[in-house]
């Protein structure tokens, strides 16, 4: 796979999960976020697990502990999203999570002394801004919704970055089914701990199938897939349309309009891509 496949591949992501969020708004009707995250990733992994045994014969050894630390990271950085949702806005959420965009580079630049090109600080800048209007129209006030928003968004760069470098070691279906079930497991056990209610399946179960098969089975996988071959910088703007696609549906299925600053954030995401491109090309 080319490195511009594996962008289109990163992409094709973006617009699974960004049509996956008016499902999970309805899923926040009939399940906590632990019950749902749990669900969703158990499933996710018990789809994918026969297929990663059949395809990669997985070996107990010392590098499935990327494994675990990537289920770990997935559980920590989703319930940090929903805690900061119980406090903050949609809108101030959506924007500050895609701040994972700048902390990529950063993260990348302060303990792995990778060279950080201007071309992919720009691009980064861009997409920032771009999801600022795009979530909230240029305004935004900072509680403590959205510093857990912001610790969240660290781990969410975490995530990218561990999905690009442990890919080298490990299978792509051992680590995708893996993490899932790591996740899965995490968040049931605190769900039962707290003593969450299952009765939400009844009406619930179908979103449950949808985004655990389509948002977490192919979304996820196809994103250890494309980080693969395409650099963490690429992956982290290309899966910030995440906001774009998000925005398009919510249109398409629920008639939210888009006003002016936020047309102008998309515009701001798509030249943050196509910059990408050029880096990509030597240019």
């Amino acid at each position: 796979m080319t490195r511009l496949r594996a962008d289109f591949v990163l992409l094709l992501v973006a617009v699974i999960w960004g049509s996956a969020f008016a499902v999970q708004r309805v899923a926040a009707l009939h399940f906590d976020v632990f019950t749902f995250n749990g669900l969703r990733f158990l499933l996710a992994g018990c789809i994918l697990l026969p297929v990663a045994l059949w395809r990669e014969h997985p070996r107990i050894d010392g590098r499935l502990w990327l494994v675990g630390l990537a289920g770990v990271i997935l559980f920590l950085a989703g319930g940090l999203q929903q805690a900061g949702l119980e406090l903050t806005t949609a809108g101030n959420a959506g924007f500050i999570t895609t701040l994972y965009v700048v902390f990529v580079p950063l993260i990348l630049r302060i303990f792995w002394k990778e060279s950080i090109g201007w071309i992919s600080w720009a691009a980064a800048g861009m997409a920032v801004l771009g999801s600022l209007l795009l979530s909230t129209s240029g305004r935004m006030q900072v509680g403590r919704g959205d510093m857990l928003e912001l610790l969240g968004a660290v781990l969410w760069a975490l995530h990218v970055i561990l999905v690009s470098k442990a890919v080298r070691k490990v299978g792509v279906l051992t680590f995708s089914a893996g993490q899932y079930l790591a996740a899965g497991l995490l968040n049931l056990a605190v769900s039962l701990l707290t003593g969450q209610s299952f009765s939400g399946l009844a009406g619930g179960w179908w979103t449950i199938v949808y985004i655990g098969v389509l948002s977490t089975t192919i979304g996820y996988t196809l994103q250890v897939f494309g980080q693969k071959y395409a650099p963490p910088s690429d992956a982290a703007v290309l899966l910030s349309m995440e906001a774009v696609f998000a925005a398009f549906f919510g249109y398409l299925f629920l008639v939210e309009l888009l006003q002016p600053l936020q047309i102008i954030g998309c515009v701001l995401i798509l030249v943050a891509i196509l910059l990408t491109q050029v880096r990509g090309k030597g240019l």
